[in-house]
């Protein structure tokens, strides 16, 4: 009963009026920001650190927790019509949201996140709430090498979904692998693929090659097709409202994810995307329809969306018990409580309940303010469809643009931004998937320092990778998740050939 009083104590702060009305400002900020490819929340949470210094401890983490959680939410949307993701934890909702927008089913699909973003959001909170403590013990568990077997996994069960073949997606893999260490190694000074170039010393930022090889391609594909001008059909949105049948599809991949995500997301370095990419991976595997993914399955929003939104949730466990960021938006958030004088860490929960407490409280109204927003305007922001293609084209090339430009402001990102919408359409016309490219990129460089620190922590032996139970396990079922797809054409080849001696 401990943790239903203290939420009652976080209900009386989050509930104050100017309390209230900061959550309301912060989602909806968050919503706006998500929708636009090229923001994100870093840069958002970072600008309202001056706005927050004055504020409130508790007030100002309400306000920066809700444009955070905003726009992963938000950032379905940008995703589901334009395919162009510019929060990296809704890429795996551009995978099926997309395709059902271009059937007609743009309405249903944005529908479908909201209801999987709030239900997982929700989950997240009431895990929180409840287990806060003992899973921040869990997470200070995990060593490097822990963490290097959990991002192996997670790029192993994508990598392993490749539809046509194995081979090409671990070559997507490994170009994203090597995009994700271009620059300088700060462990040792050296340059990597920057062929001399000044502008390559800093590496490639994710949202240059997100828009690039989603975005862009698309607009590449679509001009090669013919397709460019030519009109979309009118009234094209599609129903917002779920059958009974497709309630039951989706609230086994809801429920699941939105466990899955949060304990994804109590693990500091792994995020959002992450638990976006394993909850689509595990849907697709369970999955009877499996083969349908990809092509607008309604599990393939349904997954990733609750995944991504419960981890936005889970990231606050090792933030506030802990003091560790989990992710880029959360490290911004730490810096943002120490300006404000509160120190996160096991004695937050004593010293600062107001922050602590207030904070889960507000999720949940937050939560409830973000459903309430989004469905009433999802049929006017579906309209987006409703252009003539040529007009659709050009604005998400100019949203890539303005956001690709806005990072640093130099034209060589836009140079770039180009050459990753050519390689996008070389492999959407070769048909080699994009998804083991994106997570690679984001996970090499989180790989990459884990496996040193383990290395260098245990003399250079590589044995400690399987020497610690959870890494060993973790590394066992990445195997698995790489070679069942081989294992089980083997078994049906052998099956096959039975029946035809038997025969």
């Amino acid at each position: 009963m401990d943790a239903f009083n203290s939420l009652l104590y976080g209900f009386s702060v989050a509930l104050d009026p100017m309390n209230i009305a900061y959550v309301f400002v912060g989602v909806f900020a968050g919503t706006i920001i998500g929708m636009l490819p090229g923001l994100g929340p870093i840069s958002a949470l970072a600008l309202m650190i001056p706005i927050t210094f004055s504020m409130d401890p508790a007030s100002g983490l309400i306000l920066m927790s809700g444009v955070y959680y905003g726009a992963i939410f938000g950032g379905s949307t940008s995703s589901i019509l334009l395919n162009a993701p510019g929060v990296a934890g809704t890429v795996a909702t551009s995978f099926d949201g997309y395709p059902m927008a271009r059937k007609g089913m743009a309405g249903k699909a944005l529908a479908i996140a909201a209801y999987a973003s709030f239900i997982g959001g929700t989950v997240s909170v009431i895990g929180l709430m409840l287990i806060a403590p003992l899973l921040s013990k869990v997470a200070v568990s995990f060593g490097p090498a822990e963490y290097f077997a959990l991002m192996l996994l997670g790029l192993t069960a994508v990598v392993s979904l490749s539809d046509k073949s194995l081979v090409k997606g671990l070559i997507a893999a490994v170009v994203g692998m090597m995009i994700s260490i271009v620059g300088i190694d700060l462990q040792t000074g050296t340059e990597r693929y920057t062929f001399g170039s000044l502008e390559l010393l800093d590496g490639i930022d994710f949202l240059v090659v997100a828009l690039g090889v989603f975005a862009l391609a698309e607009v590449f594909y679509m001009l090669l097709k013919g397709g460019g001008g030519k009109e979309q059909p009118r009234n094209n949105i599609g129903s917002l409202k779920l059958s009974k049948a497709e309630v039951k599809e989706i609230a086994g991949p809801i429920g699941r994810n939105s466990v899955l995500g949060f304990f994804i997301g109590v693990l500091p370095g792994a995020g959002a995307t992450v638990a976006s990419f394993l909850g689509y991976s595990l849907e697709k595997r369970l999955a009877k329809d499996g083969d349908t993914f990809g092509k607008g399955n309604i599990k393939g929003v349904a997954g990733p969306e609750s995944a991504n939104n419960a981890a936005c949730g889970g990231s606050f466990v090792p933030l506030l018990t802990l003091g560790v960021p989990g992710s880029g938006s959360t490290a911004v958030l730490l810096g943002a409580l120490l300006v404000m004088g509160v120190t996160p860490g096991p004695m937050m929960l004593e010293q600062r309940p107001d922050v602590f407490w207030g904070v889960i409280a507000s999720m949940y109204v937050g939560n409830i303010f973000l459903l309430v927003l989004n469905l009433p305007l999802i049929p006017y922001i579906a309209r987006l469809l409703d252009m003539p293609k040529p007009l659709l084209l050009a604005m998400i090339l100019i949203f890539c643009m303005i956001g690709v430009y806005g990072l640093s402001f130099n034209v060589f990102d836009l140079l770039l931004l180009l050459g990753f919408g050519l390689i996008g359409l070389v492999m959407k016309l070769y048909g080699f998937p994009t998804a083991p490219l994106i997570l690679a990129l984001i996970l090499g460089a989180i790989m990459e320092e884990s496996m040193r620190r383990a290395l260098q922590i245990s003399g250079g032996d590589w044995m400690t990778f399987v020497d610690k139970p959870i890494s060993m396990w973790l590394l066992v079922l990445a195997a698995l998740s790489l070679f069942a797809p081989l294992l089980k054409k083997i078994v049906r080849r052998l099956m096959a050939s039975g029946k035809t001696k038997l025969a």
